[in-house]
């Protein structure tokens, strides 16, 4: 998915129905994402399709928290 790609100015938290935010890949094992800063969660994209389903998401720890910030401000 494209930080520009227009889907992404219509695609939404299932729980909260905030914007969500394009997370790009760390390397090999980390797999592109969308998140939700205000509840922690990550939304995996599995072959270019966001999975927003709200069981699809997963809550992440204060730590990982804070580095995805980072990685979002790249």
């Amino acid at each position: 998915m494209n930080p520009d790609d227009p889907l992404l100015q219509i695609l939404a938290c299932p729980l909260d129905k905030g914007p969500l935010h394009l997370v790009k890949p760390d390397g090999p094992e980390t797999p592109e994402a969308l998140y939700n800063p205000r509840l922690h969660r990550r939304y995996p994209i599995v072959d270019g399709i966001p999975q927003l389903l709200p069981s699809s998401g997963e809550q992440v720890s204060d730590d990982e928290h804070e580095a995805l910030l980072k990685r979002m401000a790249q």
